[in-house]
């Protein structure tokens, strides 16, 4: 049995809240124990569980541009692919097993091929944060044993039932609230925009299971495609969470 499990979503450039989370929970004397993320989420955790630090993560992650995460594709099953980002964790993700984290990390990813979700926790750590990743449609489909996946979010955006029944207390970090809209300028803010409304369907029920819920409303206003905010999404997770955790009429 785990003391404290963090779930962390999926969310893209809004995962860096994430790590703002991470910090404020270090700062107040709670190190979670046992992580489960998708897509950006499965990102801040495996450098989390490699014994990273969250100001670390954020100076190694915050670095590079949004083309430097990517790669186009001839679009037949993706517009981009993620070679970048490979190439990021193939050099900064000391540990190259599940077994070799300092913490146990549990990564979402859709099996395309069977329409079920997978959580990754055995093998090669870097194939199954890649396929948790590639959001349909933008990314291509990434390829493990024959199987197609995509990111995890299509199924699972807040995988907490890995942690269920395994730890004491469960936080949650969840870095893809909705609001309202105008303007769709191009095919990327489309794709978005409907892989964002897709992945908040089972978000209210699933909040309602942790102990701490963090869901910081001003991430609205950032794209989850573009990186380059990454110090501001940081502070906003990071405060949003120092105040959380003030309200909690016992403390974790």
């Amino acid at each position: 049995m785990f003391h404290t499990g963090i779930v962390l979503s999926g969310g893209g450039a809004r995962g860096f809240s994430h790590l703002g989370v991470l910090q404020a929970l270090n700062e107040a004397g709670i190190f979670p124990d046992c992580i489960s993320g998708t897509s950006a989420g499965s990102i801040a955790g495996v450098f989390y569980a490699d014994g990273y630090k969250p100001t670390e993560i954020l100076d190694i992650l915050s670095k590079n541009k949004r083309l430097d995460y990517l790669s186009f594709a001839i679009p037949k099953d993706g517009l981009l692919e993620m070679n970048g980002m490979h190439k990021i964790l193939e050099k900064h993700i000391r540990a190259k097993s599940f077994e070799e984290l300092k913490i146990p990390l549990y990564v979402a990813a859709t099996d395309l091929n069977h329409g079920i979700i997978k959580y990754f926790h055995h093998g090669k750590i870097i194939d199954a944060i890649i396929a948790s990743s590639s959001i349909p449609v933008v990314f291509k489909p990434y390829i493990i044993d024959k199987i197609h996946y995509v990111d995890g979010g299509v199924m699972d955006n807040l995988p907490i039932a890995p942690l269920e029944k395994k730890c004491k207390k469960i936080i949650g970090s969840y870095v893809n609230p909705v609001g309202f809209q105008e303007y769709f300028s191009n095919i990327f803010v489309i794709a978005e925009r409907t892989f964002s409304l897709g992945v908040t369907k089972d978000i209210k029920t699933k909040s309602q299971k942790f102990d701490l819920f963090i869901e910081p409303s001003e991430l609205e206003k950032y794209s989850i495609l573009n990186p380059e905010k990454a110090v501001e999404i940081y502070e906003i997770g990071y405060k949003a969470t120092k105040k959380a955790l003030k309200k909690l009429p016992i403390p974790l």
